[in-house]
């Protein structure tokens, strides 16, 4: 983790326009290059982020995703900045439209199919992701699916455990929008069943009715 002097901080910061802030400041900017710089404050003095701080958290967990074949932002550099009492990650942000932008528009059917494709292959590399939600996940120019705002992520050596898998579906069926999009037909149920071995549906029906 590299330390930004301030004067260098607001250098960077010029020209940037605010994506997200609270009343403690801002928590994410994009630069003027196209860039992102995602803040983090720590919220109590006795916290997991004194020895694995959110934004390397954030870095460590996107190279994780790379080297597991899952599209996700790519890291430029992590920085503490004193100054501001802030740690920060600067990263190239995953290019394309999130899945709940598409809803306000015409989300093709198909896209819950391969959404639910694309969870069983998390699932199936380890991948818990506890703020899955289809704010999320990206659908990139490409025609791929990709996650953002992974700081909320763990990754296992092995496939998830049936548990993990049915407490990420809860989780994703959080929002009143998403889970009426989800569970419009069956496709998402049925793509995510027919692409991994630990779950079975009737298990599925009941974590989603709970």
């Amino acid at each position: 983790m590299q330390t930004l002097d301030h004067t260098v901080y607001l250098d960077l910061r010029e020209g940037a326009d605010v994506l997200e802030a609270d009343r403690q400041g801002d928590k994410v900017l994009r630069l003027a290059d196209g860039s992102m710089l995602k803040l983090f404050r720590r919220k109590r003095l006795l916290t997991s982020a004194l020895w694995s701080p959110y934004a390397r958290r954030f870095a460590d967990n996107c190279q994780t995703l790379q080297e597991r074949g899952i599209e996700c932002p790519r890291i430029r550099q992590v920085y503490r900045i004193p100054a501001i009492e802030r740690d920060a990650v600067h990263y190239d942000p995953l290019p394309g439209r999130t899945l709940r932008q598409l809803l306000d528009g015409d989300a093709p059917d198909e896209l819950r199919a391969r959404l639910g494709e694309f969870i069983a292959h998390l699932h199936q590399n380890g991948i818990y992701f506890r703020s899955a939600h289809l704010g999320n996940v990206v659908l990139t120019p490409e025609n791929t699916l990709g996650l953002i705002d992974v700081a909320d992520l763990r990754a296992y050596g092995r496939p998830l455990r049936k548990g993990l898998r049915l407490r990420n579906f809860k989780h994703m069926l959080r929002y009143r929008q998403d889970r009426e999009w989800l569970l419009k037909d069956n496709r998402f149920l049925e793509h995510y069943l027919s692409h991994q071995q630990t779950c079975n549906e009737r298990e599925l029906r009941l974590a989603l009715d709970t």
